[in-house]
């Protein structure tokens, strides 16, 4: 399958949304696209540490994520990738977009000097934690999260 990578633009940001929305987990906490995901992406873009990536076959985007570069102190002053909304279109799941979408990541923290790629997947997703593992991925840290409301 012939895939190319590209930074997102806001034109794809529709259909960023419907891939991440796409799966009974985070569909209620995505939402309909709208000005929400509007501020979130002019974040993302203003950031010299993030990237919103597409995955696209034929000029159709099939794939996204997310990628964080988190400079740190621990592990030696390490930089760390962290990878978010990793998501593939349903009728290409299985398909080998996926593991190229990380492929593609792990390339990117690289050639950033980061020295550890690291990513969370909801306890809902039996099948995404397989697929990490199948790329190498360890079961090493138990992840916590708390909303904060105003």
């Amino acid at each position: 399958m012939d895939i190319t990578f590209r930074d997102a633009v806001r034109d794809d940001l529709p259909r960023i949304v419907e891939l991440i929305a796409d799966d009974a987990v985070a569909a209620a906490r995505t939402g309909a696209f709208g000005e929400a995901h509007l501020r979130g992406f002019e974040a993302i873009q203003a950031s010299p540490d993030n990237d919103l990536v597409v995955a696209e076959r034929d000029g159709a985007v099939i794939g996204c994520m997310q990628l964080t570069y988190l400079p740190g102190i621990s592990r030696n002053g390490a930089s760390r990738l962290l990878v978010e909304a990793v998501r593939v279109d349903r009728e290409l799941r299985g398909a080998g977009v996926g593991r190229a979408l990380m492929e593609h990541a792990h390339a990117r923290g690289r050639a950033r000097g980061c020295t550890l790629a690291q990513l969370t997947s909801d306890k809902q997703r039996p099948d995404a934690h397989r697929f990490y593992l199948s790329l190498g991925y360890a079961r090493s840290h138990e992840g916590f999260k708390l909303p904060l409301t105003p």
